[in-house]
Order: structure tokens, then sequence, then C-alpha cells
């Protein structure tokens, strides 16, 4: 019996696995900044690199939210009486 006729994927959807390319890139952007594996490896293979740092990226809205408000605590150098360069 298919996983469609047991009621497990809508009617006329079918899955395929991830691949291991996409699995390994995406392990690797869970640990590690991409900027460390560019100077940990002499070559990494274009397809390899796109896929590690697609997967580098944040992926729901609040992760997508909260990087882009990230406040690393410094004063606003344009702000009155910020630090000046």
């Amino acid at each position: 019996a298919t996983a469609a006729a047991l009621g497990l994927l809508p009617l006329g959807k079918t899955q395929s696995p991830e691949s291991l390319l996409d699995i390994a890139a995406r392990k690797v952007a869970e640990k590690w900044p991409f900027q460390r594996v560019e100077e940990r490896f002499e070559r990494i293979p274009e397809p390899v690199q796109r896929r590690i740092v697609y997967w580098s990226f944040p992926r729901s809205e609040r992760e997508i939210c909260m990087y882009s408000s990230f406040n690393t605590g410094a004063e606003d150098p344009a702000a009155p009486g910020g630090a000046a360069g």
C-alpha cells in the first residue's frame, strides 16, 4: 500500500528525501560560521559553498526579526554623545 493510500500524504503529493549535500550543509551551518569554514578548508566546491550559505540564514520570521534587530550594546556613533570614529 502506498503512503497516500494509507492517508499519510495528501493525494497527488509525493515526498522525496533530503539530499546528502543539504543534510551535510545544514549541519555545518548549524555549528560553524561560514567564515570559519572558509578559513579551515582550502578548497570548497561551489555547490557546497552555496548550500552552506543557504542554510546559514535564519528560516523563521522570529529568527529573522531577532537577528535584524541585534544590538551589540555599543552606543550608536551617529547619536549625540555616541562614540566618535
